[in-house]
């Protein structure tokens, strides 16, 4: 009986803590007008990230260590990328970049934060059309 493929557990790994990072933010979302928008934006840039990295992963492309959406989305062929504008991928970099930290500027609306939730939503199950059914099944333990 072949081991597992390496490949395979490493797409996984990606996926689980992207998956925990857009699970985080959309709990966060349901404390209301307590909810730290910034950290919901945060989460959600890092789903992002990393569902692209995982594709990235798959297709046995190299890829630098950045949170810059637009480079890492530029590295897969323009049929595998995430539908999203160019205005997007600069403010969900923006979120894991400038934002997490003091001097950043105002805070970011609720309406906003939910936004990017919606939006690592629909990288997510993009993505995942991408992906081999074996990387998305959860490792048995």
């Amino acid at each position: 009986m072949p081991g597992p493929n390496p490949i395979i557990s490493v797409i996984r790994e990606w996926l689980v803590k992207a998956d925990n990072d857009l699970k985080t933010a959309a709990h966060t979302l349901t404390l209301g007008e307590d909810c730290p928008t910034d950290t919901v934006c945060f989460h959600a840039q890092q789903c992002v990230e990393k569902y692209i990295k995982a594709l990235l992963v798959f297709r046995g492309t190299v890829f630098p260590k950045t949170h810059a959406i637009h480079v890492l989305r530029s590295l897969l062929p323009p049929k595998l990328r995430p539908k999203l504008e160019s205005a997007v991928q600069h403010q969900l970099t923006r979120y894991a970049a400038v934002l997490r930290y003091p001097g950043a500027g105002p805070d970011v609306p609720l309406t906003e934060a939910r936004k990017a939730v919606a939006i690592a939503r629909r990288v997510r199950k993009e993505v995942r059309r991408h992906l081999p059914p074996a990387a998305l099944r959860r490792e048995r333990k």
